[in-house]
């Protein structure tokens, strides 16, 4: 109890849970006001876009690769978009969030216009004033992103499981069911309904972010700026909906709640997250398995072990942000100090802590994806392992064969 008061006092664990509420309050107003219906239409029947489950897959795959700025809106958008789909194309709740949460973490590390480029700069900026490194902190993590093997392998491999219908076993076994909430549509369906909420979030997350980091977006608070984005979304979809007549005041209030209540089983869970991640933070479990990383180990071995301690700590903590703050202060010292190539040294802990990120049950972007997609966190974690094991997998071979190059 102690524990969870103590997490409950902290702003940014608040904004949080509150950010997860206010998503299921914005996904059920767009859907109730015809918006998804609205774009659906437009897609299949003005534009001719979406003609079967790989279109339909793809178009979610797309707009997780172009919404880079913030990963759970990346989930989230990708994730509304798609489910509209799935009952038509016959396109299984896992698959899409697989889709989902494989465009969210790797995105966003990769295209570093966001908080993992701020959190970077900031660590790499740390050891260079510490004296471990010289140079520009910027030059070393843009050279260091091209060794992001993991986040690179990840996209090639869901790219050509949509393309190529490729499920593993457990994928294969996996159906589409009936979504779980329904509401009352409106007559007057309009895509913009449901583009004009998600662009105006975008934009706000970057409005935010410079607002919060004091002119520097870089330095903003991801937290506040994604729950101030949602909290200024619903107040735009009230004014905008009820100018257009497409919701009365009652009808807003009883789908945002019930939305929000849709929900919040699902900020239980990212509590219990916190909670976790608290208590291996106490247990210093980052600081133990980082002993593994001492002793007598061949340059050829650093980068893939660096990459498993950093896989390993995500995994067990459920967050990339956490495993950075923890394993580049300890992979950059060890990498001079063995002369090893420091870019291929900080991609692999970029590479196994976003492995880690993406795998874990526990990690927001898992929990974040499974609800977008309306699957369930320990479907969506079973279905998806494989791939992501596969990707880890190649990652490591390909560390090992650049250190020996």
């Amino acid at each position: 109890m102690d524990l969870f008061v103590s997490l409950l006092s902290q702003g940014w664990i608040l904004k949080t849970l509150a950010f997860i509420v206010l998503v299921g309050s914005i996904m059920a107003l767009i859907d109730a006001s015809g918006g998804i219906a609205g774009f659906v239409d437009w897609i299949e029947n003005k534009k001719n876009i979406v003609k079967s489950k790989r279109t339909a897959l793809l178009l979610s795959y797309a707009i997780g690769v172009v919404i880079f700025v913030e990963t759970s809106i990346t989930a989230l958008a990708a994730g509304a978009v798609g489910k509209s789909f799935c009952k038509q194309y016959n396109i299984s709740q896992a698959k899409l969030a697989f889709v989902c949460d494989s465009t969210s973490a790797p995105i966003g590390s990769l295209i570093v216009l966001n908080g993992y480029g701020a959190l970077l700069l900031g660590l790499i900026t740390t050891q260079i004033t510490t004296g471990f490194i010289s140079g520009n902190a910027l030059d070393i993590l843009l050279n260091s992103l091209v060794y992001n093997i993991y986040a690179i392998t990840t996209l090639i491999i869901v790219f050509l499981s949509i393309w190529f219908d490729i499920d593993f076993d457990v994928m294969k076994s996996a159906k589409y069911h009936e979504l779980k909430l329904s509401y009352a549509h409106n007559n007057k369906a309009s895509k913009y309904f449901m583009i004009l909420p998600l662009v105006l979030m975008i934009v706000l997350v970057f409005v935010f972010l410079y607002i919060t980091g004091d002119g520097n977006i870089l330095k903003g608070s991801g937290s506040s700026a994604v729950f101030y984005t949602m909290l200024s979304t619903i107040i735009f979809m009230f004014m905008y909906y009820m100018s257009m007549k497409v919701m009365d005041f009652k009808s807003f209030m009883k789908t945002s709640y019930a939305g929000m209540v849709h929900l919040i089983p699902v900020a239980f869970v990212m509590l219990a997250a916190f909670g976790i991640g608290e208590v291996t933070g106490e247990l210093k479990t980052g600081e133990y398995l980082a002993v593994f990383a001492s002793g007598n180990i061949s340059i050829y071995f650093l980068a893939p072990i660096i990459f498993f301690l950093s896989a390993l700590m995500a995994f067990s903590t459920g967050t990339s942000w956490g495993t950075f703050s923890i394993m580049i202060p300890i992979a950059v010292p060890m990498s001079v100090a063995m002369g090893s190539e420091l870019p291929l040294v900080i991609g692999a802990v970029i590479s196994g802590a976003i492995f880690g990120d993406h795998a874990s049950p526990i990690s927001d972007t898992t929990i974040i994806s499974s609800l977008a997609a309306e699957c369930e966190v320990v479907e969506h974690v079973k279905t998806q392992l494989p791939y992501a094991l596969l990707s880890a997998l190649i990652s490591v071979i390909v560390f090992f064969l650049l250190s020996v190059i």
